[in-house]
């Protein structure tokens, strides 16, 4: 076992920690009787696990959190791999919040080594208000990156419009998302988005609401809007096909726990 874990067993005065382990995109995971868990210090105590990135994520309803990356996937008796998405549904609500946050950080880190000013190796500061790093050298400092997108369901009377990415598993669609470029107000760029991806105009646009998604590190606004003028022109670049479809003709679409999921629900919804 890490001294790592044997710190943080330490420093949590005899009460048992949670550990986020990461490999990539997954988690790993504790399956007891049919439930999702997320493992203890105690769970894994006697695991051979070799981890790097390890630190202090957050406290939730009394457990102290921590968060680490895997430096291989090994597989253990009673433990599982799983990928962030599949986790909706299956853990609470703020828990699964907590592995977003968890994962959002632990990529941060790594792409935060160094300094980008002098080179020097940046040191994790922890203060009660912020999250931050810092060079030793020369002073910069570097907070959690968040990359504001845009995310919009169009609706044309009785049909949504669906995108399908180059990016896409085979054959899902999903609605129009893009990031916010500097000096744009978010409505701009809904309307930019709209514009090169698919060639149309929309009217009415309605704001629905927020996710955070860090692959790598985005926060997601959600709008809906209606249509208003232009005819769908992909521009075979980001966006390979796209169209107009009724609640009875959907094509496959995300998996639920993402807000893309919940518009087109929305948009379900409203044709009952």
């Amino acid at each position: 076992m890490n001294c790592e874990f044997c710190t943080i067993s330490a420093d949590n005065s005899g009460k048992d920690s949670c550990l986020l382990l990461f490999y990539a995109d997954e988690l790993l995971v504790k399956e007891q009787d049919g439930i999702i868990l997320i493992p203890s210090v105690c769970d894994i105590s006697l695991l051979n696990i070799e981890t790097t990135n390890v630190h202090y994520s957050c406290s939730l309803n009394g457990t102290t959190y921590y968060a680490a990356t895997l430096c291989e996937k090994t597989l253990f008796a009673g433990f599982s791999f799983k990928k962030l998405r599949q986790l909706s549904g299956h853990i609470a609500d703020d828990c699964f919040e907590m592995t977003y946050r968890a994962f959002h950080i632990i990529n941060w880190l790594k792409t935060n080594k160094f300094c980008g000013c002098c080179g020097k190796v940046m040191q994790v500061m922890r203060q009660p208000q912020e999250f931050s790093v810092q060079c030793p050298a020369c002073g910069h400092t570097v907070y959690p990156r968040i990359s504001p997108a845009i995310i919009v369901a169009v609706i044309k009377e009785t049909e949504i419009l669906l995108a399908r990415s180059s990016r896409f598993p085979p054959g899902r669609y999903s609605v129009i998302a893009g990031f916010v470029e500097p000096g744009e107000t978010l409505e701009t760029c809904v309307k930019r988005e709209l514009q090169e991806e698919v060639g149309i105009e929309v009217t009415n646009l309605e704001y629905f609401g927020n996710q955070p998604w860090p692959f790598p590190d985005s926060l997601m606004i959600a709008f809906t809007a209606q249509y208003a003028s232009g005819d769908i022109t992909i521009d075979n670049d980001e966006i390979v096909a796209a169209d107009w479809f009724s609640a009875t003709t959907l094509p496959k679409i995300p998996p639920k726990g993402s807000i893309a999921r919940q518009l087109i629900e929305w948009f379900l919804e409203k044709q009952r």
